[in-house]
């Protein structure tokens, strides 16, 4: 059966692994999800990931969670723009994500941002999913 959404699942296992108090959660890998994961490790939400490559052309994400003082560092992650309702932003547009303290992952022609990263670059693009 095909996933009809690759992302919301990504973010659907990350969110089930840190209720869980997982130190590790694995998801197939795909490049928009690891431009994700990129924009995750940079701004610190997530320790880092592996990528790695099994027989039958099947390659998986190891996702690293992040915990505070046995807290986890990402409270919510929402998917925003879905296969059957596109959200798209221009720059002036792009949302603040409880006051400025979350961020936007925003997929635009520079490549999959943050949204400082686009409002730095000048580039709205596709809502992908808000982190906190």
């Amino acid at each position: 059966m095909s996933m009809t959404d690759p992302i919301g699942d990504m973010l659907t296992r990350i969110r089930n692994g840190l209720q869980a108090r997982k130190t590790v959660v694995a998801s197939p890998a795909s490049k928009t999800r690891q431009r994700i994961l990129d924009v995750l490790e940079r701004e610190g939400y997530i320790r880092g990931y592996t990528r790695t490559d099994s027989e039958g052309n099947k390659a998986t994400l190891s996702i690293e969670l992040k915990y505070h003082e046995g807290e986890p560092v990402i409270r919510t992650i929402n998917r925003v723009s879905t296969p059957g309702r596109r959200v798209y932003s221009s720059v002036g547009d792009l949302p603040r994500v409880h006051n400025g303290l979350g961020i936007s992952i925003v997929s635009t022609p520079k490549g999959v941002l943050s949204d400082a990263e686009a409002r730095e670059g000048n580039v709205g693009g596709e809502v992908l999913c808000t982190v906190f």
